[in-house]
Parts: C-alpha cells; structure tokens; sequence
C-alpha cells in the first residue's frame, strides 16, 4: 500500500497535479494556451496556484508600466501569501476537476517523474519514499521552533476530509486551513457529528477558556464566539467559564459537558458546567448528592446514563483514588466503597468501559513515580481485580490520551517525567492482550503529555484524531490514524479469554454445575474447557442447551428484577429530588420571614438607641439642674446670712445711740 492517498485517477498527488499542470498547459507541452481552455478569472488563478506550488511565495516586485496581464497575474499570485505548496497543489487540481471535469482521460501517455529534493518553499520538500519495493513521494514538512528541527510527515493529502485518509496504522498530519488555536495540553476534546471540539487547556502555565472546533471535512478550524446567558431564570447574573485544565470533555445530547479540571480560585466541589451546541451559551448545571472534592487529572468514563469519576489530584495537590458516579437523568451524586484492592491514589491516567460493565484503569502517575498497572472495577459487584495483562507491555506512562474503538483500547502519548513514550498501543479488552500499532520518532506532538484523542468514522471505518501536547514544547497540531482492528480478527481466530473479573462474574452466575463439560480459570485469565469424551457429547450437547436455557431464564428475571430495582430507585429519587424542591422552597420562605423579623429587629434597635441618647441627655440636663439646686442653696443661705448680718448692725448702730448719750458722747451735727 502506498503511504500517500490516491486520487480517482490512481496518481498521488504531486503526480496527478503535475498531470494537471501540463494538461493546462503550464510547462509548454499544450499545443493550446491557459487563456483558450479557462475563462479569464480561473486562468489568473490557476497561474497563481501553479506558481505557489513550484517557486512558492511571491517574492518578485510589482512590474512596472502599464500592463493589465502581468499586472493582474502578479496580483493574483501575490494574495495567496504564504500557502502551504501543498494546498496549492490540492487547489489547482480541485479547480481544474470542477472546469474540466474529464480532463485526466485527455491526457495521453503521461508518466510523472520522481521529484526528488526539489524546492517547495521554505518548510518543505517532497523526498522519495520506498514501501515493498515500490517508490512514492512523500511530503515531509520540516518546521523550526527556538532553532530545533521537528520533522513530521503528511502522508495523505486532504480530499474530503476524513475520506483521504487511506493509510492504516500509521499517524499523518493533514493539512488544515483557518487560525489554528494557540499550541496546549491538558485540554479537552469531544467529537459531535464529525466536528472536533476543544475546549481549554494549559499554554505556559496559564490556563485557557477558549472553545474551537475542528471540521473534519473540511480540516478548517474556527473559533466559537460564546454568548452570555443567564445562571438561571431567578438569577441575571452573567455564566462566566474560568479557564482550567486537567478537566474531562463530555458529549451528552445536544451538549458538552466539562467537569472538574484545575482553576485559579478552585471550588470545594467538582462543578458540572455545560455548553449548549444551539444557543453556544454556557451553564452551571445543579447536582444533588454529597458532590466530590474539586480535582484535576481524573478519569471521566460514560458508562449508559451515568458517568465514573476516579481518582485525580486536588487543589491541595493530594493524590485521590476515590470512585463517584453521577447519574446524568436525575444529576445526584453517588460515592461508591467498592472491595477488593483499588488502584493507588494517581492522576493523569487513562480509563475505559468493556461490555458496559468493566472499568478499567491503566497508567497514571504520582508525585514521585509512573504506573503501569491495569486494574478492573467490576460495576455489577463494585467489585476491584488486577488481571495479569499480555502482550507487549506499554512502560509506565502518565498524561497519555485513549480512545475505544469495539473491543479495542488505542493508548496514545503519555510520559515518564523523563521523555515521551512514542509507541501507540492497543489493548484487547476482552483477551487483555497488548500490541504496538505503529511508533513515531523524534520529540514530536504524538510523544507527548496531555494530548487528546478523539475517535469520528467515515463510511463505516474509524479515524482517530489527537491534537495538542507538550513534550518540552506546547503543541497545536492534528495528527490521524485509521486503525486497522487487527488485533480483533486475532481475537477471534484464538481461544475466548477474558479478564479475571470477567471469569469470576461467569462462576458467581453460573448456577448450574452439573455440566458434563465444565470450565476453569487458569493463571493466565483465560477460561479453557474440559473436553469430554466424544461418546457423552450428544448429551451433554442436549444437557447444555437445557442449562444454557435455564441460565437464560434465570438471568432474564435477574435483569427483570434489576430494572424493577432500578426504576424504584429512580422513582425514590425523584421524590427526594421533589422533597428537596419543597425543602428548599420552604427554606425560601423562612428566610424571607428571617429577613423580615431582622429588618424589625434592626428598626427596633434603632429606637432603642434614640431613646438611649434621650436618656443621657435628660442625665446631663438633670446633673445640671442638681448643680443649679445647690448654687441657689447657696446663694439663699448667703443672703440670709447678709440679712441677718445686716440686721445685726442695725440694731447695733442703735443700741450704740442710746448709751453714748448716757455716757456723755457727743450726739452728731446733724442730729444736733
């Protein structure tokens, strides 16, 4: 297979726009000029394209002197900047197809030579490559960042989307067009209807709320203009997102959901915030239940209506190895004690959901060590087991990315705090066997930490999307694979084997064991059976089918008594959801009447101070008068006593009067 996307006409793509080129007559081989085979404006453009393509960006001044043509078909080549030589080819073809839709069936005996170590432009050159003995040319974009060369390959080239994709098992990097989003980890990215969106993220130790989106068709990336909504219908407060990282990205309905992640002013609990894909307007959405503790690094698995929060690390930056669900329908919380041995605390891990009943949990790491341990939860019996796993081992690794595809577990990415692990890996879920899909090299985005991974499909056949990661450097590029399953057709032709939670949810619901043939778990994790000799099969054939159908009824009224358990839990809460409504209603009401008996108590108080400040004035007044009291006392004694005083000399002046004149005394002249 080549390792370049074919078009109709079975050339790759430099080979087919070379074809194109001389059927429009640029390298002189037409007996027909441009101008007599395009009207005038295509023309222009596809001059513009075809000088893009093989010299690159126009670099030549304007000509001079009145010339409309020269002028014009500078002008045109001019405003295509710096497009990649690539896209110029892709577009020139495209053009060309859409005016002469037959062309590759005129053009005769064409054979395309091998360009090799030709010019493109300043980032890229198309180089021979050799697959089973047959040569291709393969476009190699060399990129240069702080004076480094990172060398990464285009293998396909964009046709429609994810159709170009036509290589199995190898990452290529398609080209995309519009304003990449600034390079991130540990970022968010969920696929709705072959559009990749993502949401946040880390850039230079600073956390980012912006959201993009990716067509997948189109490779065209945009950014999401979010509106102002309301919290809600009592509240007119503005919903605003801070930035984080480390978070889960949810697609649920019509909405993304981002849950957890790390914040600069955290929360005390995990908050549940949704983007509304119609009205692109962000929600707080309100839970009920005893909510986790907030966290970053977690693992969030969809499992039916419900989602399995694990693990993570906390504002505190301590290591979790808790377990939590929250039911999507009625939004309550549920802390799960599980038995058994859990994982060790960790973050940054990966998590998967088998069969709709088997979570695992592989990698992660902690403050001073990276894991590669795998580890079931068993969501029937809440019940934790470590299966021995097969295969190539994947090293110990944290901040990887995983996607399931079927039966398979694609693990990309991930780091030991010392270098990226550059091996893309897939685990059978149901034999538990590792295999390498494909390995890139260099310090390259798919080597990194906190990079995402989506899967979206096309005609039947899954593509696996990643974007962002650091590995010493942030990273915005796109990468895809389109994997192969090999190792699911493997798992069929070899003998059924499943995890060791598996084998004992199949021995604990095995009720019957008087089977002929019978079954039992070796060291490995796979179930071998014990044949039985050729004579007894018929019976046990017929045996089997009996027990296989008691089994069957048996398991049909555990499912039956399930859901009934199921819907009376979801009826109880429902009316304790209702209950606390009413609850809530009437602490409403209370506190209306709390804040009215405070208003009274505050006018009362009020009052009571006036009347305080009366009474220390009628205090200060009634000090006064007491003063006044005393001095008119005072003052009323010292008068009687002048009067008294006074009296006292009169009658002594008198006395006086008499006896003088008894003794002789001169009367005075006046009374003489």
């Amino acid at each position: 297979m080549a390792t370049m996307a074919r078009a109709s006409s079975g050339l790759a793509y430099p080979e087919r726009f070379y074809a194109a080129a001389s059927y429009a007559g640029f390298d002189g081989s037409s007996n027909s000029s441009v101008s007599d085979k395009f009207p005038n404006d295509v023309a222009l453009l596809l001059y513009a394209l075809h000088q893009q393509a093989t010299v690159g960006p126009c670099t030549i001044p304007k000509p001079r002197g009145w010339n409309p043509v020269e002028q014009s078909k500078w002008g045109s080549w001019h405003r295509l900047g710096n497009m990649a030589s690539t896209e110029a080819m892709r577009l020139f073809v495209k053009i060309l197809e859409e005016e002469h839709p037959g062309w590759y069936s005129k053009v005769s005996d064409f054979v395309a030579e091998p360009v090799v170590d030709v010019e493109m432009n300043h980032n890229s050159k198309v180089v021979p490559v050799t697959e089973n003995g047959n040569s291709f040319p393969e476009m190699k974009t060399i990129a240069t960042e702080n004076g480094s060369m990172l060398e990464t390959q285009d293998k396909d080239v964009v046709l429609e989307g994810l159709a170009s994709v036509g290589v199995y098992d190898q990452w290529v990097s398609p080209s995309v067009s519009g304003q990449r989003p600034k390079a991130r980890y540990e970022h968010g990215a969920a696929v709705v209807q072959d559009k990749m969106y993502i949401f946040g993220g880390n850039h230079n130790g600073r956390y980012l709320n912006d959201l993009q989106v990716l067509d997948l068709r189109s490779w065209t990336w945009s950014k999401i203009e979010v509106k102002v909504a309301a919290e809600s219908p009592e509240s007119s407060s503005p919903v605003t997102i801070p930035p984080c990282a480390g978070h889960s990205f949810i697609p649920w309905e019509n909405k993304l959901l981002s849950i957890a992640g790390h914040t600069k002013d955290p929360s005390e609990t995990i908050l549940v915030k949704a983007f509304d894909l119609q009205t692109c307007t962000w929600s707080t959405l309100r839970t009920y239940g005893k909510a986790p503790v907030s966290r970053g690094g977690q693992s969030v698995t969809p499992v039916g209506t419900s989602l399995v929060i694990f693990g993570g690390q906390d504002a505190k930056r301590s290591l979790l190895n808790d377990l939590h669900i929250l039911d999507l329908e009625t939004m309550t919380w549920d802390e799960i004690d599980a038995v058994g041995v859990p994982p060790s605390p960790r973050s940054d891990h990966a998590a998967a959901v088998h069969a709709q009943r088997y979570l695992l949990i592989f990698g992660g790491g902690s403050h001073a060590t990276c894991f590669n341990d795998l580890h079931v939860l068993d969501l029937q019996a809440m019940e934790w087991s470590r299966p021995t796993q097969q295969g190539e081992i994947p090293s110990p690794r944290a901040g990887h990315a995983s996607v399931t595809v079927g039966e398979n577990w694609f693990i990309v990415g991930g780091g030991d705090n010392k270098s990226g692990v550059s091996e893309t890996v897939v685990l059978n879920m149901s034999t538990l066997v590792w295999s390498v899909v494909t390995t890139v090299q260099g310090r390259v985005p798919l080597a990194s930490e906190g990079l995402s991974l989506a899967v979206s499909s096309y005609n039947g056949e899954d593509i696996l999307v990643s974007f962002g990661g650091y590995n010493g450097r942030y990273s915005n590029e796109v990468n895809v694979l389109k994997p192969s399953h090999k190792s699911t057709l493997q798992s069929k032709i070899m003998e059924a084997s499943v995890p060791d939670s598996v084998s004992a949810v199949h021995n604990a619901t095995n009720a019957t064991r008087d089977l002929e043939s019978e079954f039992e778990a070796g060291q490995d994790g796979k179930i071998r059976e014990i044949v039985v000799d050729n004579a007894d099969s018929e019976p046990m054939k017929f045996k089997s089918e009996e027990t296989n159908e008691r089994l069957i009824v048996t398991l049909k009224a555990e499912k039956e008594e399930l859901e009934s358990s199921l819907s009376k839990e979801k009826l109880q809460s429902l009316q304790l959801k209702q209950e606390l409504t009413e609850s809530e209603a009437r602490n409403a009401d209370l506190y209306k009447e709390l804040q009215s008996v405070r208003g009274q108590l505050a006018a009362e108080q009020s009052r009571c101070f006036k009347l305080e400040v009366d009474v220390a004035e009628l205090r200060q007044k009634l000090q006064t008068m007491e003063t006044l009291q005393k001095e008119l006392e005072l003052l009323q004694r010292q008068k009687a006593a002048s009067e008294q005083a006074a009296l006292s000399a009169k009658q002594r002046q008198g006395s006086g009067g008499v006896w003088g004149w008894l003794a002789g005394t001169p009367l005075p002249k006046d009374d003489a």
